[in-house]
């Protein structure tokens, strides 16, 4: 499989919430898992910010007033996808910790899912969409070493 070019930022907010997320975050890491979901060339910035943070861009974009896992900013899919994803490191730390993963295996998945939102995947539209999405992802994070986030 062919990998696309990827212009990466990776950002993490100033604080205890995410400094702990550093090492498990590696750039190589994250270009690596945002690449194998991406059908285009990508100009993407990826952050990693507190349940202060997190609460204000959900609240203010999607008026819903928690922190959320994952927000996707999509900008343009053609000819290039430009996109942030922001990652709220005290929801994922926790569902992970419920779903009983390891941090880095669930923030794979959340990047690749986000980055599939990038792209116009969807899975808030129809169920058939969901199934489409979740078997993609899964086929992706299989790709790269990971079980089926899905699995129960």
């Amino acid at each position: 499989m062919a990998l696309n070019h990827l212009t990466l930022s990776l950002q993490f907010a100033r604080g205890d919430e995410t400094a702990a997320h550093r090492a498990v975050l590696p750039r190589h890491k994250v270009a690596r898992w945002i690449r194998h979901a991406l059908s285009l060339d990508a100009e993407i910035t990826v952050r990693i910010v507190g349940e202060d943070e997190g609460r204000q861009l959900n609240h203010g974009y999607r008026h819903k007033d928690y922190a959320t896992n994952v927000l996707t900013f999509d900008y343009t899919q053609e000819p290039v996808v430009t996109a942030d994803l922001v990652l709220c490191a005290p929801v994922v730390e926790r569902e992970a910790r419920e779903q009983n993963k390891s941090l880095e295996e669930h923030y794979a998945h959340l990047l690749v899912h986000g980055t599939l939102h990038a792209q116009g995947w969807d899975h808030e539209t129809s169920a058939q969409d969901a199934q489409e999405m979740e078997a993609y992802e899964t086929a992706i994070l299989q790709e790269l070493g990971f079980d089926d986030p899905y699995a129960q």
